[in-house]
């Protein structure tokens, strides 16, 4: 999956290239890419025909954009916005008009203007999708409603340090898991998870609760290192879907110290990297650097 620097990517190229235009027409070419959108395909076309989008935004891993309501709209007519989840393989991609269809196109949005570029959503595993919700009244970003369980992430300027300490010392859980828990922390996903806790020579299983305030700073310090460094890098393209608007991979898989790095030697220590079996999914990590929690009687 996506995580959010590979997200943030794609937010920024929809600033530049989607933002205050207007939509001419919708064409959802395959309704499993609006099944979110509970009233179907016709309806999110039609509601969305003449509308003009507003500036990107991102919260973790979803990002949308806010639909600025018409002149003379109604006061308390409740705001909408277009959410947009990647999935395993979705991608907005922005593309000269007239240009071949993609394999797997599934929606385009094309624009009252003179540019002459059209917004594209393709998702060959068609396990992403775009929505039409209403925001969070009063929300100054248009946050959609069905979002607002979902936590801040860590390079959002709100994002609040001592609660998310104070939230880690209550939960009985280990720390990746609560790294990947949308409701205390958005945007970190697998490999930014494994990535952080090398950084910070913590083992995955390492208890919460036992967890010092320093110590979650440090977490915290080195999550945000990595994401910027992935931001800065494009993201990480493991898969060749994971592209930005313009189609272009990134290339932070060639700097990670942990992830995917089996039987490699350990950057700081020299020790080979192990991979364990985890929730489904891997966990990477140095048995040196990043001892295991000692049992607990």
């Amino acid at each position: 999956m996506p995580e959010l620097p590979e997200v943030e990517v794609v937010r920024s190229g929809l600033e530049r290239w989607a933002c205050g235009r207007t939509v001419a027409s919708v064409q959802v070419l395959h309704a499993r890419a609006v099944r979110r959108h509970v009233a179907g395909p016709e309806d999110f076309a039609a509601r969305l025909t003449g509308q003009r989008l507003g500036t990107a935004r991102r919260r973790g891993k979803y990002l949308w954009l806010p639909v600025e309501p018409p002149t003379g709209t109604a006061t308390g007519t409740p705001a909408l916005a277009v959410l947009a989840h990647l999935g395993m393989s979705g991608q907005l991609l922005v593309q000269p008009q007239g240009s071949p269809d993609e394999k797997h196109l599934r929606i385009r949005f094309r624009f009252a203007d003179a540019e002459a570029t059209e917004l594209r959503f393709v998702d060959q595993r068609t396990f992403g999708g775009l929505s039409l919700h209403e925001t969070v009244p009063g929300d100054p970003e248009g946050l959609p409603d069905v979002i607002a369980h979902i936590a801040r992430d860590p390079l959002d300027p709100a994002f609040d340090d001592d609660a998310f300490h104070a939230a880690l010392r209550r939960r009985r859980t280990t720390v990746k898991r609560a790294l990947l828990d949308q409701s205390l922390i958005s945007g970190v996903g697998n490999i930014y998870a494994d990535e952080a806790l090398w950084r910070t020579r913590l083992h995955y299983d390492r208890p919460t609760a036992g967890l010092t305030r320093p110590r979650t700073a440090e977490l915290l310090t080195h999550i945000r290192e990595v994401m910027n460094e992935a931001l800065a890098a494009g993201g990480t393209s493991f898969d060749s879907l994971y592209v930005n608007v313009n189609g272009q991979s990134g290339y932070f898989d060639r700097s990670l110290d942990a992830y995917g790095r089996e039987d490699e030697p350990c950057r700081r220590c020299g020790t080979p990297i192990r991979r364990r079996p985890w929730m489904n999914r891997s966990s990477y990590f140095c048995p040196r650097c990043q001892r295991p929690p000692r049992p607990t009687a």
